[in-house]
């Protein structure tokens, strides 16, 4: 992955025999790759946003159906030929080239860490060279490349009559004068980034999906971003500084080709966007980015709908019910509960009360007549009535 990029970077040294010029190339080789890619990212989302009103339209008639939904939504697709993935993508695969160039420009400066300095030392001795000496171990580049043996056991990569593999931040500490120049890169570098994006703010109102706070946003973040530049290499701050130079032409030519003219692809996303912001106003939806994403994340118009109809059916039922209610002369009904406390004599109280249970009369007479029954009769004969003379 690291080897065949570094093998073309070692080709351009060998026949340039500078590494800014061979760095300029390598800019100019990975644009050659990456700019198909943006060109087809821009291409497939101005195709998308020309798409939204029929993409709103679906969405509010099929909100309480989510497979109906995805299925008139397939349907739309393929019938104006648009790939949803079409904007993705390409972005995506750019994020590989960039970390394997940020990795291949660090690597030609690699210095073995204290953890592996050992090693290195041993190495060296094996070599029949002083482990003092030991300098940079290019990485990746072909051990007979020229640009190899240049920078091996080096300490300095020089180009320009600056060293590359110093950071302004290093070259500052070292001397202030000579720091400053490293440290204008770096504004330069800030400078190109915010004429770059810029020309992409200049198309911000075709956008539907960004709001100005947005724009600012992205108009100012890749300033922020040079400004990290200041810690590392030169090198790499003239390898982003060619590649800026490069993406402001390429903005050049998407400016041209999708906004030269009202038939083009952006202006009629602009004005599809337009009426599906006009659309959202009507029916009280935000239009949003942000708020189109919430609302796909939560099933789309289902969450709406449910709250819609609960809010709905509140007022309706709270508002016209009352006030039918009024007219009709008819009260409210409620449910009528018993003040009595005292429980009634035939219902035993509960167990967990004190006292003993009333018995009622009936309840006591029988009472009686069972211990009557109950007693023992005497043994004791009975006397005769006679008495006894």
């Amino acid at each position: 992955m690291f080897e065949i990029p570094s093998a073309v970077l070692s080709w351009f040294y060998g026949h340039t025999n500078s590494y800014a010029l061979a760095i300029a190339l390598m800019s100019v080789v990975v644009m050659a790759i990456t700019t198909p890619l943006t060109l087809k990212s821009t291409k497939g989302m101005l195709e998308m946003q020309r798409l939204a009103p029929e993409m709103r339209r679906l969405q509010n008639e099929y909100r309480n159906d989510r497979q109906k939904l995805n299925e008139e939504m397939m349907k739309l697709y393929q019938e104006h030929k648009v790939n949803p993935m079409a904007s993705c993508l390409p972005l995506v695969a750019q994020t590989p080239v960039f970390i394997i160039m940020f990795r291949i420009l660090r690597g030609l400066i690699y210095q073995p860490t204290p953890n592996v300095q050992p090693v290195a030392d041993a190495t060296m001795r094996a070599l029949g060279e002083s482990p003092d000496q030991l300098g940079f171990i290019p990485r990746y580049l072909p051990i007979n490349s020229d640009m190899y043996q240049s920078l091996f056991g080096k300490h300095e990569m020089v180009s320009l009559g600056l060293d590359l593999a110093l950071s302004p931040v290093r070259a500052i500490s070292e001397s202030v004068g000579e720091g400053i120049i490293y440290a204008l890169f770096v504004v330069l570098l800030a400078g190109l980034y915010f004429a770059q994006q810029r020309m992409v703010a200049a198309r911000a109102s075709v956008s539907p999906t960004m709001s100005p706070t947005q724009q600012k946003l992205m108009q100012y973040l890749p300033v922020v971003f040079a400004v990290f530049q200041m810690f590392f290499m030169l090198g790499l701050v003239i390898y982003y500084i060619c590649q800026t130079i490069l993406r402001i032409g390429q903005q050049s030519y998407i400016t041209r080709r999708f906004y030269g003219h009202e038939e083009a692809l952006g202006r009629q996303a602009q004005r599809a966007g337009e009426a599906a912001r006009a659309e959202a106003a009507k029916r009280g939806e935000s239009g949003g980015f942000f708020a189109q994403a919430k609302r796909d994340l939560m099933g789309g118009g289902e969450a709406e709908d449910a709250s819609s109809g609960g809010k709905s059916g509140a007022k309706s039922g709270g508002k016209s019910g009352g006030k039918s209610g009024e007219k009709s002369g008819a009260k409210p009904q409620r449910a009528i509960e018993s003040k009595r406390v005292t429980p009634r004599k035939e219902t035993p109280p509960p167990p967990d009360s004190k006292g003993r249970p009333t018995p009622s009369r009936k309840d006591a007479q029988t009472g009686r007549a069972n211990d009557r029954s109950a007693r023992p009769k005497s043994t004791r004969p009975r006397s005769s009535g006679r008495k006894r003379r």
